[in-house]
């Protein structure tokens, strides 16, 4: 199982030169897990710096994959895995979100760099 982090993804649909990281998994839809926070981040980008045309076409290409809402047993696991590596909220969510899923979290964001479970890459 796979999950795109915000910041790959909005690399992915920049096509940004370091989006070909991101391509296998984003294409492996069946492997493709989509926490709801990555939904929001992503859409808030695309739409302040697009448009909402453009932001709804990059959603619904992301809800191809399987979708997970927001629990509270996945925001108490955030909550302990905020604490213990030093992540933000959104960031704490997305690693939760890949824990109880047993996910790999492609990333760009430095936020993520030496936490197990995760590919980062240098943007």
């Amino acid at each position: 199982m796979n999950i795109i982090d915000s910041s790959a993804w909005l690399s992915f649909f920049a096509d940004e030169p370091s989006s070909g990281h991101f391509l296998a998994p984003i294409q492996d839809k069946d492997s493709l897990v989509v926490p709801v926070i990555t939904i929001y981040e992503v859409f808030k980008v695309v739409l302040r710096e697009a448009s909402e045309n453009e932001a709804l076409q990059v959603i619904g290409a992301m809800q191809s994959g399987i979708v997970v809402d927001l629990t509270a047993h996945i925001a108490i696991s955030a909550s302990r895995l905020s604490l213990k590596h030093k992540l933000p909220m959104a960031d704490s969510i997305i690693l939760a979100t890949a824990k109880l899923h047993n996910a790999i979290v492609w990333t760009q964001d430095i936020d993520f760099k030496d936490i197990p479970g995760v590919k980062y890459f240098q943007k």
